[in-house]
């Protein structure tokens, strides 16, 4: 893997997925080409540097020309997948009698590669709140308060204040980069 393809890949984890790996969103989805990246190689090194400081990476789906990936923040993640009304919504997709975070993982894989359509509760793995995943299955999509990093259809306010968080994350993450920082100084990993 060369230096670019490495940087270039950082980049594209600091646009995606800088809420996540700042620690304000349990996780962020990256649908990233296969042909521009070595991917699995890209992924090896990330988790290795970064999953000491909970952050890390998991390949989804593969596509012909692209893989999903989920980078998440490990101790945000496990927080959401155990809250009670978080837990209720999940029963409903089959998730019931799940454990481990490696479970949650590999179901919401297996629900990804056994229908063309994203399954709904990927929401909660990326911390939307239950009642905005709910609406958005009852409304079909329609109807909503507010669409930004995802369709709000209750506290359109706090969506508001978040979304301009994952903005300023973003915008911080990036400018590292800019500044001639790679991701793992950005990150602060040795």
């Amino acid at each position: 893997m060369s230096d670019k393809e490495h940087s270039d890949f950082g980049r594209i984890l600091a646009f995606q997925s800088a809420p996540s790996m700042l620690g304000i969103k349990p996780a962020n989805l990256i649908n990233i080409d296969k042909n521009k990246f070595s991917v699995e190689d890209n992924i090896r090194l990330f988790n290795t540097r970064a999953g000491a400081k909970g952050i890390r990476i998991y390949l989804l789906k593969e596509y012909k020309s692209r893989k999903l990936l989920l980078v998440y923040n490990e101790k945000l993640l496990r927080a959401q997948l155990a809250r009670p009304d978080v837990q209720r919504c999940f029963a409903k997709f089959g998730y019931s009698k799940l454990t481990t975070l490696g479970e949650y993982l590999m179901r919401l894989s297996k629900r990804l590669n056994e229908n063309g359509d994203f399954p709904h509760e990927i929401g909660l793995f990326l911390g939307y709140p239950v009642k905005d995943v709910e609406g958005f299955i009852e409304n079909k999509g329609e109807n909503f308060l507010l669409c930004g990093c995802w369709k709000v259809y209750s506290n359109a306010g706090r969506a508001k204040k978040l979304f301009n968080n994952y903005d300023k994350c973003r915008a911080y993450l990036c400018n590292k980069l800019d500044q001639g920082a790679d991701i793992y100084n950005a990150l602060k990993i040795s």
